[in-house]
């Protein structure tokens, strides 16, 4: 059903009298709707060969038609029923090819009307890119040839979508596996069938804690419903259009071609299905199949995980992370817990890696042993893979390297916080080797690999390109990125010539690609995107450094108004922040962000304001610092309150914050911090709290970054619960939510209670709820009156602030 109205709660006629009303969508003031509606910067990506660049147009908003349109919610996914793919889809909607470094653009032909491109992949080869597009009713997949920039259908295939990456490619560059919705299914359950009995569900006397998750499968319907959507047949698919079913339909979450595209990896879930867990934890069958669609090797049969600790680091037992040795033709890994998956069992070995060749016969092949839980292994050659493990409760790191050849034991190349971003080395680059497979970009000698990293240091991030010998450790750096820029590697072509592309911004420059030669310090624009936001003038930005009260360094983006003085004088001001957890105070305070970078104004963004003559802090640290056996949270409302505070002062020693007029917004996480503001100090006028949680009671075995459970940490629960000091809120708050929200624990629940709690102690309030939009925004309509709602609240409370007594009740809309 389209929803042309908002429900919105609207103050009565009379003071003190709540109704709830319908409001047609409203709009922003036009200069924070120009920005809105500027046109996104196109995605590109680069063929491996390094002599192609794709570029794609970026879907406009979608209007509340589209987002509202039919839904289901099943297992934790979101699933059109029309197209039988994900209900929820950023779409590119051209596309376009330019030759390197200096060849002219060539519009792609041939492509669908009104397209709405996902799933772009080129071919290991690079003659060829394959991608989807979603119809009205269903998912097709289309070729491009690469040399004559042509794009054709793959007639009489229609995918299944529900888990993304419908298809992959195989190494010969002529086949692709795809996930097919299965013909001759029938008709799809019925809704509307009388109930056979009641839903029941029971517990056997196990443990079996589990985080709050949204999407759930409630009924027997719903079990119905996701195996008809889920239903799927694995194809083989030549570029003549030939298709050949490969093995029995099933859910199939993934099909994955070996490097060497003789064998297909495949995963199913199968019931019984779990009515408090998502589909990532159902039964899943793990098989190997030949071209022929024959089983070949069925590797693991793993039970509904079910009754997993609620650790962070916590594992099912037995098989996981299924996948195929990419350096390899044709070998599978995995990994097993050796510590039954509980990482408060005190254990030597955390992980092991295993891996077994084609044909699939022989025993298992041990890898490695790790010390931590195993996070992720990038494969390179037989003499070189870097394997990473972390451990959450210190939030330690610790990257090895491994010789696959003689399987010698790990050696470590980097040990570190995960939270020391000064000692970041950076993200090892990947290239596609000869089988198409992403390995480890390194020389002949299988000594040398490249790091790409953001190079956090105390004068902001200066991104780099780094070549590192891992036997010696000797590092060589090619490349660093230099003020007034702020340049990132995204790329490279060649390691041998040392050339290598960058995207390049500046506070007044939006973000272009740029060729870049290491050893000539040669620069080749290949982009020339204008500034979207040129509407705004010369935006006004800096980083601010600062100190809270108990010695923790601090940062924020401070941006003023195009053509504010600083005898202006002090504004009013809106303050944005995101808490974030910290087991060290040295890790807390170093600098986030750097000064040159262009502001990308998202629909979230609350540097909208400047236009509106607001001072906008933007990127607050807000960290939460637990050192040793203390946690976080144990000192949450204290050390909030000192971020906060610490910000305002040193935007009034700086004379531009009004301390008598800033408001606190925040989304999410930083919506739950903006009520606990709210409920704590007096140093704000108006609160703004999007997608929030407010009661942690409702999230009872854990939340962000809280391993601890209610029932192990009750008293922080009580008191970080802004629930709890509903009737110490008197500033004015603003609550928005979407009505389909699905984030873990952000359900739209949080928000109707804590507006009721409110209501019921005289707060001055308003709940807003956008039908059919999620965590995240997408409708245009929505957005333009989200930012409307919070620029009438602003200028309310704000910036032209009335006396309390003459602010109305306002009462919650129904839940639509």
């Amino acid at each position: 059903m389209k929803i042309l109205l908002l429900t919105v709660a609207l103050s009565g006629a009379l003071a003190g009298v709540a109704q709830a009303q319908e409001l047609p969508y409203q709009m922003p003031p036009r200069a924070i709707a120009n920005l809105v509606d500027a046109a996104p910067i196109p995605r590109v990506s680069f063929a491996s060969n390094g002599q192609w660049m794709l570029l794609q147009d970026v879907q406009a908003m979608p209007a509340i038609a589209d987002v509202s349109q039919p839904e289901l919610r099943l297992a934790g996914l979101r699933i059109n029923p029309r197209t039988n793919g994900s209900s929820r889809v950023s779409y590119s909607t051209n596309l376009r090819l330019r030759k390197l470094p200096d060849g002219k653009e060539l519009l792609v032909q041939g492509l669908p009307a009104k397209a709405r491109i996902s799933e772009v992949q080129w071919s290991p080869d690079n003659t060829k890119i394959a991608f989807t597009h979603t119809t009205d009713n269903h998912i097709e997949l289309w070729l491009v040839d690469v040399a004559t920039a042509s794009a054709r259908l793959v007639p009489n295939l229609f995918l299944n979508g529900i888990f993304g990456s419908s298809y992959e490619w195989t190494s010969d560059s002529k086949t692709i596996i795809a996930r097919a919705v299965v013909g001759g299914r029938g008709e799809a359950p019925s809704t509307t069938a009388t109930p056979a009995g009641p839903v029941i569900q029971e517990n056997s006397g196990k443990a079996a804690g589990a985080r709050t998750y949204q999407d759930l499968l409630r009924t027997p319907v719903d079990e119905r419903l996701f195996d008809y959507y889920g239903l799927a047949q694995v194809v083989k698919v030549g570029l003549d259009g030939r298709m050949a079913p490969l093995g029995q339909p099933g859910i199939v979450q993934q099909a994955s071609p070996s490097p060497n595209g003789r064998f297909i990896l495949v995963k199913k879930r199968h019931r019984p299905y779990s009515y408090t867990l998502p589909v990532s934890s159902f039964p899943m069958r793990v098989e190997i199949l030949n071209l022929e669609g024959l089983v070949v090797k069925e590797l693991a049969e793993l039970p509904l995980a079910d009754n997993v600790p609620t650790s962070f680091d916590a594992v099912p037992t037995g098989q996981r992370r299924h996948g195929w040795r990419e350096d390899a033709p044709n070998t599978v890994f995995w990994v097993e817990a050796q510590d039954g998956g509980d990482p408060k069992t005190a254990a030597p070995v955390r992980d092991r890696i295993y891996a077994l060749p084609a044909p699939f016969d022989g025993q298992p092949q041990e890898l490695a042993a790790l010390p931590l839980r195993f996070q992720d292994i990038h494969w390179g050659t037989d003499k070189l893979a870097l394997v990473e493990g972390s451990r959450w409760s210190d939030r330690h790191e610790t990257m090895w390297t491994l010789d696959l050849a003689t399987k010698t034991s790990l050696t470590p190349l980097f040990d570190r916080s995960t939270q020391d971003t000064y000692a970041d080395p950076g993200t090892p680059y990947m290239q596609r080797n000869a089988l198409g497979r992403y390995v480890l970009a390194t020389d002949a000698t299988s000594e040398t690999v490249y790091l790409l990293g953001n190079g956090a240091s105390a004068e902001g991030d200066r991104p780099f390109v780094d070549e590192l010998n891992v036997r010696t450790k000797k590092s060589q750096r090619w490349w660093r990125s230099e003020a007034p820029y702020y340049e990132v590697p995204v790329a490279i072509l060649d390691p041998n010539k040392r050339q290598f592309v960058t995207r390049r911004e500046s506070v007044q420059e939006a973000p272009n690609y740029v060729l870049r030669d290491a050893r000539s310090t040669k620069v080749t624009p290949l982009t020339k995107f204008g500034n979207p936001y040129a509407s705004l003038g010369n935006l006004q930005k800096q980083v601010l450094k600062y100190k809270r009260a108990d010695g923790v360094e601090l940062t924020a983006n401070l941006y003023l108004p195009p053509n504010y003085k600083k005898e202006d004088g002090p504004l009013p001001t809106l303050m944005e922040a995101y808490p974030v957890e910290f087991k060290n105070k040295k890790d807390a305070g170093q600098v986030k962000g750097s000064p040159y970078t262009f502001t990308r104004l998202s629909w979230g963004s609350p540097v909208f304001w400047v236009t509106q003559g607001y001072a906008v802090l933007q990127g607050t640290s807000i960290p939460i610092v637990g050192e040793g056996t203390k946690e976080p949270n144990d000192t949450y409302v204290e050390q909030l309150t000192a971020s906060a505070k610490a910000a305002i002062d040193e935007g009034a020693r700086l004379g531009v914050v009004d301390t008598k007029r800033v408001a606190v917004m925040g989304h999410s996480y930083g919506a739950f911090m903006t009520a606990n503001l709210l409920a704590h100090t007096n140093l704000f006028k108006a609160g703004i709290a999007r997608s929030g949680a407010y009661n942690r009671t409702l999230t009872p075995f854990g939340f962000q970054g809280e391993e601890r459970t209610y029932w192990e940490a009750p008293e922080v629960y009580n008191q970080m619960s802004p629930f709890n000091f509903a009737n110490k809120i008197k500033t004015p708050i603003l609550l928005i939510h979407g009505e389909a929200d699905n984030n873990s624990g952000t359900f739209p629940i949080q928000s109707e209670r804590f507006y009721n709690a409110l209501k019921g102690h005289g707060a001055t309030v308003r709940y807003v709820v956008l039908p059919a939009e999620s965590h995240s925004y997408a409708a245009r309509e929505s957005i333009m009156h989200m930012l409307w709602e919070m620029n009438t609240w602003l200028d309310k409370y704000v910036k032209s602030p009335t006396p309390p007594a003459a602010t109305p009740e306002a009462s919650a809309a129904p839940m639509k």
